[in-house]
């Protein structure tokens, strides 16, 4: 199954901070509506860009996109 990588842009001096709590509300969005979430963590881009991911199936792409809007996404390599 491919996998999909969803990225949530997050900038500005509160940026690690946004990222952070939206990680907690993307963690419970996949419990309740029960989507497997492969991955997710938040990266740091730099002092003002921080990014939220989840890791996906690519069936769930149009669902989790729909609700949650990403800022963009990527394909993940099979290793």
């Amino acid at each position: 199954m491919e996998k999909i990588k969803l990225i949530w842009d997050f900038r500005g001096p509160a940026s690690p901070q946004t990222a952070a709590h939206f990680k907690i509300h993307l963690l419970e969005y996949f419990a309740s509506e029960k989507i497997l979430l492969i991955e997710s963590g938040v990266e740091s881009m730099n002092e003002h860009h921080h990014y939220t991911y989840a890791v996906i199936d690519k069936q769930n792409l149009e669902v989790i996109k729909s609700a949650l809007k990403p800022t963009r996404g990527q394909l993940v390599k099979a290793n």
